[in-house]
């Protein structure tokens, strides 16, 4: 997918925006209209929430399976109440959430040496199990790239190292990623 211009990434914020909220006030899942432009084009996509610069959700989907827009709506629902480490999100808590999208590009088998940090984000997969972090994780925490390696496989719950062993699939991505706090205001969730 190409890079999104300003107006497709407002679209998919206040989209994520409208889910979210109907979701979190109503218990509606909100219609999508069919996309149309570049938000039609299928893409994985994750959507992150955090509560006072804190993590409060993320949630994607990687494989470009539905057209960015619906993926994007699919899992600012989902994040709102399946993440397993969080609570549901209350309605409380909307006006505080900032929403975080990442579109992500279609995933690539990758050397480790291969590897930017800040560039890619991971996916590590041996068996059944799989672990997946964004680009923007390791810049966060200043990881260097042995490190973004090492926490990718622990989130799949392997052993630290495995991804040394051959058997280990690594694949990686690039994410273009936006939020609500780029375009300096944030939609106030209201009651209807």
């Amino acid at each position: 997918m190409s890079p999104l211009p300003e107006a497709e990434r407002r679209a998919l914020l206040e989209l994520a925006r409208r889910a979210l909220t109907e979701t979190v006030l109503h218990g509606n899942i909100p219609d999508v209209s069919p996309p149309a432009g570049l938000l039609a084009q299928p893409a994985g996509a994750f959507v992150t929430l955090r509560h006072a610069g804190r993590l409060r959700g993320c949630l994607g989907q990687v494989e470009a399976a539905l057209p960015v827009a619906e993926a994007v709506a699919r899992m600012a629902i989902a994040v709102s109440r399946q993440d397993p480490r969080f609570e549901p999100v209350t309605a409380g808590e909307l006006p505080g959430l900032e929403i975080e999208i990442s579109v992500l590009s279609p995933m690539q088998p990758i050397a480790p040496e291969q590897i930017e940090v800040g560039r890619h984000g991971l996916l590590v997969r041996r068996g059944a199990l799989r672990g997946l972090l964004l680009p923007q994780v390791p810049e966060q925490y200043h990881w260097s790239r042995e490190r973004f390696l090492e926490e990718t496989c622990a989130k799949a719950g392997l052993p630290r190292d495995a991804w040394k062993d051959p058997e280990t699939q690594i694949e990686a991505f690039t994410a273009e990623v936006f939020s609500e706090a780029d375009f300096h205001a944030k939609p106030r969730a209201q009651a209807s």
